[in-house]
């Protein structure tokens, strides 16, 4: 129950606002000038102060500025019949929340409370969103420090409390899972599950199975029952990652699950209750996706309630080095000794494209950190360890062998997959991404080419 402190000094408002405050749910406390109002206020805890504006001993304004300049931290909200704009516009450079002009509504009086205490827990929820993801094991990537990123907190807290399903869009590596972990960490659900699938890692015909499960003797090798992902995160969270790749058989499935909040296992024939919260997202436009055809309207107005935009690094410079100094920060406690990047190597990684954006940004700083074995980095660091090898190019083989068209795509295309892998370390993502393709498309050649 938030407590409210009542300032005026008036005895019939004092008592009407206390009758109308606690039938409301509010603990009220009142005091008929602003000094002994002042005593009180730095005295106990108070979550909001109504305070009028003209008082004896101490005036409204002067009550404001002392009790802030003496720490007080509860939100004030002014009432004066007095003044009119300019009183209010003096209140709030004063650090008043909000300013309520006299005679007012009973409802005004209030909705103004209920609006101040959602301001207050939103501020907190982000504040400790933010400590959250300092300390947490997922904060990789999370660096708020341009105003893009900013807004995409202020976002995440809002959203966090309520079950809404959150599209989360953006290129690939901007940090998607990790802004869906800190949905969930931050949510009623934190003590759940949180469990992410990426939609275009899992071959089509074992996607059905491994989200809604399957029975025994569903298909050949099914030896016994199998909860699936849904199941599987029933009281947390399920992040549906790479969206857009959903084949479309799923999609219709899938909707049916975010209208009914029921799945079926694969050979199955009765429904199973499910209490999961759907994060989805990609690196797609599924707005384009849904004018090819390739992905259900439907579908994407039911996940579409909140879209939370991550931009590229390019687009939010100001958070690459900080970025770079979480990294080394992270990379200097699991190597063992100092690392840093110098002030030059600090510069030239802000000028620097990134179309990997976060994620290639730490493994630039990781791949730096382990060849160079420098406590230091330097430009030259980055530069000589991050420069992948060029591939042969096609009508090379062609001129070695007299090999056919076909053959010398297929080396070719071989050899632009070995170089696009090997530049990011294994990241089978990040590589699709450079080769512009999808990562199923990915995985299909690695098998076709025997790159296991």
């Amino acid at each position: 129950m938030s407590r409210v402190l009542v300032v005026d000094d008036e005895p019939g408002l004092r008592q009407s606002l206390g009758l109308l405050l606690g039938d409301a749910g509010y603990q009220v406390v009142a005091e008929g000038d602003g000094q002994s109002a002042l005593s009180r206020a730095i005295a106990e805890p108070f979550d909001l102060v109504l305070c009028d504006v003209r008082m004896p001993r101490l005036g409204g304004i002067d009550f404001l500025r002392a009790y802030r300049e003496r720490g007080g931290t509860a939100l004030v909200i002014m009432m004066s019949a007095y003044g009119g704009e300019d009183a209010a516009l003096a209140a709030m450079k004063e650090g008043a929340y909000d300013y309520i002009p006299k005679p007012f509504r009973p409802d005004e009086v209030v909705l103004t409370l209920r609006k101040a205490e959602e301001r207050e827990r939103l501020r907190r929820e982000v504040a400790g969103l933010r400590a959250q993801l300092d300390r947490g094991p997922e904060a990789r990537a999370l660096v708020a420090e341009s105003q893009a990123m900013r807004s995409a907190l202020d976002l995440v807290a809002r959203v966090a409390e309520h079950r809404t399903t959150v599209l989360i869009t953006g290129p690939s590596g901007t940090g998607k899972e990790v802004i869906a972990n800190a949905i969930h960490r931050a949510s009623p659900r934190a003590a759940g599950p949180f469990i992410a699938v990426n939609c275009a890692a899992i071959p089509e015909n074992l996607l059905e199975s491994e989200l809604f499960g399957h029975v025994r003797g569903a298909f050949t090798g099914a030896s016994g029952d199998r909860a699936g992902l849904f199941e599987q995160a029933t009281g947390g969270t399920l992040l549906l990652d790479e969206i857009g790749e959903l084949p479309l058989a799923l999609q219709a499935k899938l909707l049916r699950v975010l209208q009914e909040g029921e799945i079926r296992r694969v050979g199955d024939t009765r429904t199973r209750r499910i209490d999961v919260r759907i994060v989805a997202a990609t690196a797609k436009d599924l707005e384009a996706e849904v004018r090819d055809g390739r992905f259900r309207e439907d579908l994407y107005y039911r996940l579409n309630v909140v879209t939370l935009h991550l931009p590229p690094l390019a687009d939010r410079r100001e958070d690459i080095i900080p970025l770079s100094r979480h990294f080394t920060a992270r990379l200097q406690r699991r190597l063992g000794h100092p690392l840093q990047c110098s002030a030059r190597a600090e510069t030239w990684l802000e000028q620097q494209a990134w179309p990997g954006n976060v994620r290639e940004l730490e493994h630039a700083i990781e791949r730096a950190a382990v060849l160079s074995g420098k406590t230091e980095l330097e430009p030259e660091d980055f530069q000589s360890s991050s420069r992948p090898p060029v591939p042969e190019r096609a009508e090379s083989a062609t001129r070695r062998g007299g090999v056919t068209m076909k053959q010398a795509s297929e080396a070719a295309e071989r050899q632009a997959i070995e170089a696009a892998i090997a530049a990011v370390s294994g990241n089978r993502r990040e590589a699709a991404k450079r080769l512009g393709v999808s990562l199923r498309t990915l995985f299909y050649k690695i098998r076709q080419y025997g790159l296991e």
